[in-house]
């Protein structure tokens, strides 16, 4: 008999799935979002070796033995030497569950994102609250301007909803969403913010603007106006490769149109990553997209909204992508592979080797798991009891056992065992998937969040007078000249590091590095060598490098956006060498 659960994989998707009586996955077919497939690393997921066993010092052990090693490990140290640094590996609820342990005990845990950090903090400014556009107000769209973003490979559930939509995409890279659009803007990486802001300016010379809508909800609008006049137009569109006509084609799509902007975490991997999300929203609201059916800009909703936790995280926290290991006795990494996803790898490396015990908590062998002193592999999702809900739309989806562990332990296990071993008050697993579970509500055919407006902002925005908040000042200090720039897209293959890699840096062939050619990409921050591959779909003046692709981040910088707490992997410039 087959029964249900959910993917958990970090995605917008958050698939619903069917597990056949010989534990076979299928797409849920009744679900209004998954439409009956899953994506290939849901079809391959048991074709992925996991760790099967636990392991210390290089040698293996027990699993009771893994847990009264790091027992006796936390006993020892001061609580705040020790740091709890937890990913998104597996998007369940119930990974609260260690926080809860180590904000007890007196760890410092982590803040801030590698991915989306800059783009929330952007949103929320204007908006005072980042609420997700349900799949059902964009498939009422008529037009859908797909910006930095592949729904091909991050989002295809979202596929249907775009069908027989007129498509704008904007992008370095010409997706495959990009060969099917009607138009396509393949602009230079960098030059968001500045094609935003003129967006919005030829929104107003136009008179395309939606007044009604801005005296109400917007009025500080011709203030944001006069911003945008300070942009040269000339200059701009010489700096993002552009023309006036490409503009003026955009604008004619558009024109009179119910319109859905689907933003994508490429155009904030940035410095001023806030900004650009910000001046993006603002092109909605001048066109008065927001609280109406069929309209609305759309990046990363929170998926937490209108979710209390029922653990206390309270706890000292540090921006993620710039923690520094070395501060501390014992670093307890969960569900992530620092080693390969936090920028300038090699300062990573060299402070992870002064820690005394780092231990690692995973499913996968990875940069990170091969040089931990003590391994603990954890449970599938089909091993355990979970719940989970989304960034791309409002579902909540249980996730119950649907088998039994042939290894690992559970995050609620293992925290279980810890809290006991060191006097920490912890309810039964039962009460917090109840408590999670009554957040949900049926509503169109499925069980959703509570609470949540089907059409968010129809009642204005969530600033304090109902306002949205313009930008009132830009940086545009960027470097469009000189060197190569670095474009860190999402792999078909992979889920970050997750999954499949490869050794490749994709490159223009016009570029004049040759196919199967090994170079050597240089940043100020450290160096890779990698082999090129010819793809068409790459400016010339960019390499494509996939996140997750080993030695990417010895490229990145270890800094924060201004606002957000989010890495910023894009924002330097690199050089290549052939080896």
């Amino acid at each position: 008999m087959s029964r249900e659960t959910a993917c958990p994989l970090d995605c917008y998707d958050a698939c619903s799935i069917v597990v056949d009586e010989k534990g076979k996955l299928r797409g849920n077919k009744e679900h209004p979002y998954t439409g009956g497939y899953l994506c290939p690393h849901l079809n391959h997921y048991d074709k992925h070796p996991r760790i099967m066993e636990p392991r210390y010092k290089g040698e293996a052990i027990t699993m009771d033995e893994a847990v009264d090693i790091l027992s006796k490990k936390l006993r020892a140290c001061t609580p705040s030497n020790v740091l709890h640094y937890r990913g998104s590996g597996n998007f369940g609820m119930m990974q609260q569950v260690s926080d809860h342990f180590f904000a007890s005990y007196g760890a410092t845990l982590t803040k801030g994102s590698l991915c989306d950090g800059a783009g929330e903090a952007g949103l929320i400014e204007g908006r005072g609250k980042n609420y997700a556009l349900s799949p059902e107000q964009i498939d009422k769209a008529e037009v859908v301007i797909v910006w930095g973003r592949n729904p091909h490979v991050t989002n295809s559930h979202i596929l249907p909803f775009l069908k027989d939509k007129q498509i704008i995409v904007i992008d370095p890279v010409r997706t495959r969403m990009a060969e099917q659009a009607d138009l396509f803007l393949q602009i230079r990486p960098h030059g968001d913010l500045q094609l935003a802001m003129m967006l919005s300016r030829f929104i107003m010379i136009e008179g395309l603007e939606d007044t009604e809508f801005l005296e109400e909800f917007a009025e500080e609008y011709e203030d944001f106006y006069e911003l945008t006049q300070t942009i040269r137009i000339k200059a701009a569109l010489e700096e993002i490769d552009l023309t006036l006509g490409d503009i003026g084609n955009v604008l004619e799509i558009i024109r009179g149109k119910r319109v859905v902007i689907l933003a994508g975490v490429g155009v904030q991997k940035y410095r001023n990553g806030a900004d650009v999300i910000r001046a993006i929203d603002a092109v909605g609201v001048l066109l008065g997209l927001h609280g109406k059916k069929g309209c609305g800009v759309s990046f990363l909703g929170s998926s937490l909204e209108g979710i209390e936790t029922p653990f206390d995280v309270k706890a000292k926290r540090l921006p993620k992508a710039t923690v520094d290991f070395s501060a501390y006795e014992l670093v307890f990494i969960q569900g992530a592979n620092p080693l390969n996803q936090l920028p300038d790898t090699g300062r990573v490396i060299e402070r992870l080797k002064s820690v005394d015990e780092v231990v690692y908590f995973g499913l996968y062998e990875n940069e990170t798991s091969q040089r931990a002193d003590l391994v603990i592999p954890a449970k599938t999702f089909l091993e355990k009891s979970d719940i989970r809900t989304s960034y791309g739309h409002d579902a909540l989806a249980k996730m119950p056992k649907m088998m039994e562990a042939v290894g690992g332990i559970s995050e609620y296990e293992l925290s279980a065992r810890l809290c006991r071993d060191l006097s920490i008050e912890l309810k039964d697993e039962a009460f917090y998937l109840e408590h999670f579970a009554s957040f949900g509500e049926q509503r169109d055919g499925i069980v959703k969040v509570q609470g949540r407006d089907p059409i968010p902002y129809a009642e204005g925005f969530e600033t304090d007078d109902d306002q949205f908040l313009f930008l009132e000042e830009i940086d545009l200090d960027a470097d469009m000249e000189n060197d190569m720039f670095l474009v860190t897209a999402k792999s078909p293959k992979s889920l970050n590091s997750q999954f499949t890699n490869e050794p490749y840096v994709h490159v223009h062939p016009q570029t004049g590095f040759l196919d199967s050619q090994q170079l050597r990409i240089i940043s100020d921050t450290g160096s890779v060598e990698l082999t090129a591959r010819h793809d068409v779909r790459v400016r010339q003046d960019c390499l494509l490098i996939y996140s997750g692709t080993p030695g990417v981040n010895y490229l990145t910088p270890a800094k924060l956006s201004y606002e957000g707490e989010n890495a910023i992997y894009q924002d330097n410039k690199v050089k290549v060498e052939i080896c």
